[in-house]
């Protein structure tokens, strides 16, 4: 595989797949924040297709245009790897929801870290990018076995190492059922758009 095609696979559906199965790329780095994820530059579409190739765009790519071999995400042993593992306070700085398009475009389905940003993570979450919160030591731990198939079971709430080790992230209920159903919250109230009628069919004929 060339360095050109060596990127991590780009998805074209909505629907996450969820458990997810997937060796990880590790971003050691600290305090990434979404001008690093996504750089203000790329905002102005409202699309979320195409967005994966400027994920981490200053990172991934040199002044002439060529991708820059040494970025995790430019080397064949990581291309279709699904997990991100971060380094602390992921997903900083502004507020943006291109970010987690970005992600998502790029093929990822979850990222780990010690902590993630409060924004950022609500934005992941609403569009089926699942964001968990694991203790430092565990992330370390973690990031020493980037070759390890892991398991995330978001019914369990729960990342599975081959080892046997079990890591409990918290996730609510109702972001639990949306990335399981694949949807947003206005798609949630769309599949549930017959209950809702009768519903105030009920409350009118009262």
């Amino acid at each position: 595989m060339s360095a050109a095609n060596s990127t991590v696979a780009s998805t074209n559906s909505d629907a996450p797949e969820f458990p997810v199965r997937s060796r990880s790329v590790v971003l050691r780095e600290t305090n990434i924040d979404t001008d690093q994820i996504i750089p203000a530059r790329f905002l102005s579409t409202t699309s979320r297709k195409g967005l994966g190739r400027h994920a981490f765009n200053d990172w991934r790519w040199r002044d002439d245009g060529t991708l820059n071999p040494d970025f995790v995400f430019n080397r064949d042993e990581n291309a279709g790897r699904s997990i991100l593992i971060a380094g602390r306070n992921f997903g900083c700085g502004s507020s943006r929801e291109h970010a987690p398009w970005a992600l998502r475009d790029l093929g990822l389905r979850a990222i780990v870290s010690s902590e993630i940003a409060d924004i950022f993570r609500g934005n992941a979450l609403k569009n089926g990018l699942l964001p968990i919160v694991l203790p430092e030591a565990d992330v370390q731990a973690l990031m020493a076995r980037p070759d390890d198939v892991l398991e995330i079971d978001i019914v369990a709430r729960e990342l599975r190492t081959p080892g046997g080790d079990v890591h409990a992230f918290p996730l609510d209920a109702f972001a639990r059922t949306c990335l399981l159903e694949g949807v947003d919250e206005m798609g949630f109230l769309l599949a549930r758009r017959a209950d809702i009628q009768r519903y105030e069919e009920r409350h009118h004929a009262r």
